[in-house]
């Protein structure tokens, strides 16, 4: 009897063995379509660039491709026009986290300390419709807006006794101008982030530091911040990535001008790439631009996991 029981055991977890071995396998042959998709459109053309970065190759000329090692990186790094446009881009990623983040943050601690506040879902739809409109459709919209001769802007300015004002020209207001838009497109989905975050506290603790009266950061630093920061962390990360190649507000509203002052890296390799279609010089472009995401992914992943190596 012993026997036969350890016999139907074995065939048991043998069959139980080679369920799960079907199961995997099923599982691979799902993901094989993805992966396929994803290595043919993602890591194919990455490759491809890469490769064209060490190359001479114009796509209006007849000649093919033709090797010159880090030629396009030394001409990417002496470019005085490409470096300004650098740092012109990093002060407008650093202001617009800065200011959306910020608003975003309100907005949302506003929505959620208040959730059964009349006309909230109302409230909230028309805050979140700046971040559905695309952002080509939103530069049109602002490009009109402030428009000089017909602009409602201008319009209201004259109302009050105020000249007219062509910001898109000015040397001084052209840049906060594109950092005001952008604000107004994109702290909607800062604040839908953080009241993301913010639903992922648990109300038990909140109430436990209500009671206990511990002070606002005290609850901040030892309640919300441990649940929200994965969150709101990852709403920082995109926007910056997002706000690094940023090219659709300013080839629309300001076409780069007045002179460069709105002449961003991601329009600068539109020109390069589509303009002059030098491939080469922009695909060198293009591998700055990927090792900048990168290393705000990591920044990223250090915040995180700072307090956990400490804790190690």
């Amino acid at each position: 009897m012993g026997v036969k029981f350890a016999s139907k055991d074995k065939a048991i977890k043998a069959k139980s063995k080679s369920g799960q071995k079907g199961e995997k396998s099923f599982g691979w042959k799902l993901l094989i379509p993805v992966l396929a998709f994803f290595g043919f459109f993602n890591i194919v053309p990455t490759l491809w660039m890469l490769g064209l970065s060490f190359n001479d190759y114009k796509l209006i000329s007849s000649n093919a491709p033709h090797y010159v090692g880090l030629s396009n990186y030394q001409s990417f790094l002496a470019d005085q026009q490409v470096a300004h446009a650098v740092n012109r881009t990093f002060v407008f990623l650093a202001f617009a986290i800065i200011f959306q983040t910020t608003l975003g943050i309100l907005i949302g601690v506003l929505f959620w300390r208040n959730d059964k506040l009349r006309g909230r879902r109302l409230a909230l739809t028309l805050l979140f419709t700046p971040m559905v409109v695309t952002p080509v459709a939103s530069a049109l919209f602002w490009k009109l807006i402030l428009d000089p001769n017909f602009g409602v802007g201008n319009y209201f300015l004259q109302i009050f006794g105020i000249a007219k004002i062509d910001v898109l020209t000015s040397q001084s207001l052209a840049f906060p101008t594109l950092l005001v838009v952008d604000t107004w497109m994109w702290t909607p989905f800062m604040a839908l982030m953080t009241l993301a975050a913010l639903g992922s506290v648990p109300k038990a603790e909140l109430e436990a530091a209500s009671i206990d009266r511990l002070p606002l950061f005290t609850v901040i630093k030892t309640v919300v911040w441990p649940h929200a920061k994965f969150i709101l962390m990852l709403g920082i990360l995109l926007r910056s990535i997002d706000a690094f190649k940023t090219m659709d507000l300013s080839l629309i509203m300001t076409d780069g001008g007045p002179g460069d002052k709105t002449e961003l890296i991601a329009l600068s390799l539109y020109r390069y790439a589509f303009k002059s279609f030098n491939l080469g010089y922009s695909s060198a472009i293009s591998v700055f631009l990927l090792f900048i995401a990168i290393s705000l992914t990591s920044i990223y992943l250090y915040v995180l996991n700072l307090k956990s190596r400490k804790e190690a």
